[in-house]
């Protein structure tokens, strides 16, 4: 699994860099054929100064790619809420993935 984190426009520092790599390593614990993520944080709205913090994850999968965008006026916040729709969007891929039981 490759994890490629970008932080656009801004320089993320180490402790935001460690929960957001912390996070995403659990994802290989939901499915074991998770090819790439992406991660992107963003700063929302900076010319009006609101600022919101955007946690963008895309997810690739064999023959699917799960993308998630969320905000928040944390980055730590808006990634826990993507990276929890992630987690539910693996789940429902994974249930499709799995070879119905025959009688």
């Amino acid at each position: 699994m490759t994890v490629n984190i970008h932080a656009v426009n801004f320089e993320a520092d180490s402790k935001l860099l460690d929960h957001v790599n912390k996070k995403i390593l659990k994802l290989s614990n939901h499915h074991d054929r998770i090819i790439k993520v992406d991660v992107f944080l963003k700063l929302d709205n900076v010319i009006h100064n609101i600022k919101d913090k955007v946690s963008e994850i895309r997810v690739t999968i064999p023959r699917h790619e799960i993308f998630v965008k969320q905000s928040s006026k944390s980055f730590e916040e808006s990634f826990d809420w993507a990276l929890d729709s992630i987690l539910t969007q693996i789940q429902k891929v994974k249930e499709k993935q799995l070879p119905t039981p025959s009688n």
